[in-house]
């Protein structure tokens, strides 16, 4: 049996987010680059599953109407 790592992969906005910390959750994660990214702050975050030792995320801001 062979135990291989997975790594966590965050992009935004096609930009690639490093992984702060592999204990926090994604929307922690998330809340951390919403001080570099304010608009992170309401953002969902896409959840993509892992390919190839590799768990992708994507933080994906909300479109919405102003009322």
């Amino acid at each position: 049996m062979k135990i291989e790592s997975v790594r966590r992969e965050f992009t935004y906005n096609g930009v690639s987010l490093a992984d702060p910390d592999a204990d926090m959750s994604p929307e922690d994660v998330r809340d951390v680059y919403s001080a570099t990214y304010g608009e992170l702050t309401t953002a969902e975050v896409i959840d993509h599953g892992i390919e190839n030792s590799t768990h992708r995320y994507e933080f994906r801001k909300q479109v919405g109407t102003k009322g």
